[in-house]
């Protein structure tokens, strides 16, 4: 039944006779807005407005005119089903829904900014902007992500921005929900998406694997930073099935201004396994924003595709891959949980041996137990907040260089113990007036999951002033260890 109370069938028109000034269910028509093959937009308001709803809407109306795919309608049926359990601001907020029996739609927010699309024909894009675009995006994956959803369309026309930048994630009727029926998998037995930027395991029939969405985003990376796409247009399920045996051009072999670190990252979400992409979208966001941070492997270096041999071995292995299981990928919040990002801030200038030698033992505990998280180190410098601060020592070293090499050497135990590879260690260093809020910021910024600091011995003057420790524990909205001496 619609959420905004009963009407008469007789008072809805036919589809076809849609036009302004009707009223459905206490919504009316103001404007047709897009006409897409599977769906009118309305920009529409209540002939009584709500107190709350103080933003402006759109209503979708699902084109139904006979012999359409079958998979349309059940993906507005989808669409309807979970836009009433997405929250936050990178979805449109929900308002309301119609009854098929009578008349079907689903009325949200209006997003007035603009899609990414019109950015592809600027393509290959200044370096900064890709960056703020591409984390931007995979910051509000992750946040779909945490919400139990896989989004399996991402594409340039599905990610919106607000009039401040932040990206909203629009489109939601090829997706899939951990708690809810997954009516497409359910009636339908073929690949789901966009062609452009399918994942392998879509191909397969896997539609339960937030990684695909990692995937997506790595083709907008590669389009962004080069002006192509890496699997061009495919439209057969033959031409979608290339992309598990053939790699895509070496994105710096298109655009030689590329540098090694992001094409680092843009092949690590192309990479055909899941388990060799990254794992979450909170630790690709972490390495766009911190390049300084990114290991760099084989894929950094590549110029050209890989060989004969080895694309003929992959062929075969393809032609005989039968499709995983669904229960074979994790549910989306698993995958979150088994991917984590804990930042450990260190302060290696003014620590005491015994305070950064606990802290130590006391990260490597908590990340032997998480066998898939990334360790972010973190050092912030502190800075005057007017004037210049001295930017080397008395032998003319850089002070910034120094703090990296002392979170390295104070890192490395961990990294001996648990063999920490792929990236999985980062390090970073901050300069900034006010310690707690750079760590604060830093953690919200980089969607960390869990904060592990030192705190000194405590004194009158700590009491009275408030110390970094007890602020970071105060304000920061994920969890945090504090490690005291013993």
């Amino acid at each position: 039944m619609p959420d905004t109370g009963p009407a008469s069938i007789s008072t809805l028109p036919p589809l076809a006779a849609l036009q302004a000034g009707m009223v459905i269910d206490g919504f009316r028509l103001d404007e047709q807005l897009h006409e897409g093959g599977m769906a009118r937009l309305w920009a529409v308001s209540r002939v009584e407005p709500r107190p709350g709803e103080d933003f402006p809407l759109i209503m979708k109306v699902p084109r139904i005119k006979g012999g359409e795919d079958p998979a349309t309608i059940v993906g507005f049926e989808v669409e309807q089903m979970l836009m009433p359990a997405l929250k936050g601001p990178h979805v449109p907020r929900f308002v309301a829904r119609g009854d098929w029996t009578r008349q079907a739609y689903i009325v949200m927010e209006r997003i007035e900014g603009q899609t990414l699309r019109p950015r592809l024909d600027a393509a290959p894009l200044a370096l900064e902007e890709l960056v703020e675009i591409g984390s931007r995006v995979a910051l509000a994956l992750h946040s779909l992500h945490r919400q139990h959803v896989v989004h399996l369309d991402v594409k340039p026309s599905n990610i919106m921005f607000r009039p401040d930048g932040e990206v909203v994630l629009v489109d939601f009727g090829l997706s899939r929900h951990d708690h809810l029926p997954d009516l497409l998998e359910e009636e339908f037995s073929l690949p789901m998406g966009t062609g452009p930027y399918m994942s392998p395991e879509q191909v397969q029939f896997i539609r339960n694997d937030p990684r695909s969405d990692l995937f997506a985003l790595g083709v907008i990376l590669y389009h962004l930073a080069t002006g192509e796409r890496p699997f061009g247009q495919p439209t057969s399920v033959r031409a979608l099935r290339r992309r598990l045996y053939v790699d895509p051009v070496p994105p710096r072999a298109v655009n030689p201004h590329i540098p090694p670190w992001l094409q680092e990252i843009i092949l690590h979400c192309l990479e055909v396994q899941p388990e060799r992409r990254y794992q979450s979208a909170a630790q690709l966001a972490l390495d766009l924003r911190q390049p300084l941070g990114v290991q760099l492997t084989r894929r950094a270096d590549l110029m050209q595709v890989s060989g004969g041999m080895r694309r003929l071995k992959r062929w075969f292995f393809a032609l005989g891959a039968e499709p995983r299981s669904a229960a074979a990928a994790a549910p989306a919040a698993e995958q979150l949980a088994r991917s984590p990002i804990i930042l450990a801030a260190v302060d290696t200038a003014n620590a005491s041996a015994a305070l950064l030698e606990q802290l130590c033992e006391t990260v490597r505990r908590i990340v032997q137990t998480e066998p898939g998280a990334r360790l972010a180190c973190l050092n912030v410098m502190k800075t005057a907040r007017i004037g210049m601060d001295e930017l080397t020592d008395k032998d003319g070293r850089s002070l910034h260089v120094k703090q990296l090499i002392a979170l390295r050497h104070w890192a490395r135990p961990i990294s001996r113990a648990l063999s920490l590879e792929d990236g999985r260690l980062t390090f970073h260093v901050l300069e900034a007036p006010d310690v707690a809020n750079a760590i604060i910021e830093f953690a919200a910024r980089n969607g960390a999951d869990h904060i592990v600091m030192g705190a000194r011995g405590s004194s009158t003057l700590r009491r009275y002033l408030g110390s970094v420790s007890s602020q970071v524990l105060a304000e920061s909205g994920c969890t945090v260890t504090v490690v005291r001496e013993r």
